[in-house]
């Protein structure tokens, strides 16, 4: 699995409005772009997916712009890339829609790309938007507590 250019500057995104909304309601593309150092052009791409996934709110016209819907405490990151990215699946067999494999019952493999699954999940499910705001708060001890979980698979 690896997250695209869109999950990644979709996360920023998220922190750029968390940390600049402040006073202003609405916050323009164009000042999140410059922060960013993102293009316009990817910023049209992204924000739309952004606001029909009710993360952020947008308004067209003067005074308008993007704005949070909730507080960064209540975004998990894997919320995000999962709009942005889809699924975070490791391998197909585990996605929502692929058909059962028919070797599942005898697969020496499954086990371990499930465990993984989970472990990507709940990692990227326990990080909040706040948390990335202050990066102290950055969990890196779930991944080796996961990890010594995975290996007794």
């Amino acid at each position: 699995m690896k997250i695209s250019t869109k999950g990644r500057y979709a996360l920023r995104i998220v922190i750029d409005l968390s940390e600049h909304q402040g006073d202003k309601t609405y916050i323009a593309m164009k000042d999140i772009a410059q922060r960013q150092g993102l293009s316009l052009k990817y910023l049209e791409k992204i924000l739309p997916q952004l606001v029909k996934g009710d993360i952020i709110e947008g308004v067209h016209g003067k005074g308008g712009g993007y704005k949070l819907l909730r507080k960064p405490a209540q975004y998990t990151v894997g919320e995000i890339l999962r709009l942005t990215e889809g699924e975070l699946a490791p391998v197909t067999c585990l996605e929502a829609d692929a058909e059962t494999c028919p070797r599942r019952e005898q697969c020496k493999t499954y086990k371990l790309w499930v465990g993984l699954y989970e472990l990507i999940n709940n990692y990227f499910d326990s990080i909040t938007i706040a948390d990335l705001m202050d990066c102290s708060n950055v969990k890196t001890e779930l991944l080796s507590d996961g990890f010594e979980d995975f290996a007794r698979l």
